[in-house]
Order: structure tokens, then sequence, then C-alpha cells
């Protein structure tokens, strides 16, 4: 999943896996986890603060994508 943005069909099957856990604090939490991750990640995609080099924006942008592939993974692998 990595270099792409999370299509419907992606969040489809990752909601499916959650609701299918038997641990529903788990469930909750990764859930959690999940969206903070993708809410970061698509606040830096539409960065508007021009303050940011590009080469700085693009790291942040790597770290906020690699977080959110491996929380994908992580529910994923469950």
């Amino acid at each position: 999943m990595s270099d792409h943005i999370i299509d419907n069909q992606e969040i489809d099957l990752i909601m499916e896996k959650l609701e299918s856990l038997e641990d529903e604090k788990l469930a909750v939490l990764l859930l959690k986890e999940f969206n903070d991750a993708t809410g970061n990640y698509g606040k830096l995609l539409m960065n508007k603060d021009l303050s940011l080099t590009h080469e700085e924006w693009k790291k942040n942008c790597d770290q906020a994508q690699s977080k959110v592939d491996r929380i994908v993974k992580k529910i994923m692998n469950l």
C-alpha cells in the first residue's frame, strides 16, 4: 500500500478487519491510530505552509505516509 493514498476499497477492508476483531478495545485503539495517521497525512498533503521548503514538506509527507503504511499493515496482519 506504500506510495499512494488509500482508496475506498482498502478502507472497507480495513474496517472489516477491525469490525471482526473480538477485542473491541484493540479495534477502537487501532481505528483511532489509523484515523490520526491518515488525518495527519492528509493535512500535510494539503499544507499551505510556505515557510517549509519543498524538501522539508516532502520529508514530512514521507514520514506520515510511512506511519499510515505501518498501521495499515498492522491491521491487515491481525
